[in-house]
């Protein structure tokens, strides 16, 4: 007798900030913009969709709709629930394939 198999819910394993930092990195790595809004729309949900709504002065549809699968998100949204969930964003120079090597001084 086969079993009765309930859908995986992301957010329910999203139970720490290491969790959330490392799920967050992960799709960091991906450079993929829709997995990186899908993978902040978990992240929200797992706060409380409510609470990231009053944090960031949106609508709890507005974050629906703009994490949803066929969301896009702006970048003001972004940032404000990036901020909202203690996220932050950073740059840093991105590593060269081929470095050349260093001139060398004259003397």
């Amino acid at each position: 007798m086969a079993g009765k198999l309930t859908p995986f819910e992301p957010a329910e394993a999203l139970t720490s900030e290491e969790a959330i930092a490392a799920f967050m990195a992960e799709a960091f790595t991906s450079e993929d913009p829709g997995y990186i809004a899908h993978a902040l729309g978990v992240v929200a949900r797992a706060k409380g969709m409510t609470q990231i709504a009053r944090d960031t002065g949106l609508s709890r549809e507005q974050l629906y709709r703009s994490f949803s699968d066929n969301g896009n998100p702006t970048l003001k949204t972004t940032l404000a629930v990036m901020k909202a969930l203690g996220i932050e964003l950073t740059a840093k120079e991105r590593g060269r394939l081929s470095k050349r090597p260093a001139p060398v001084p004259s003397s």
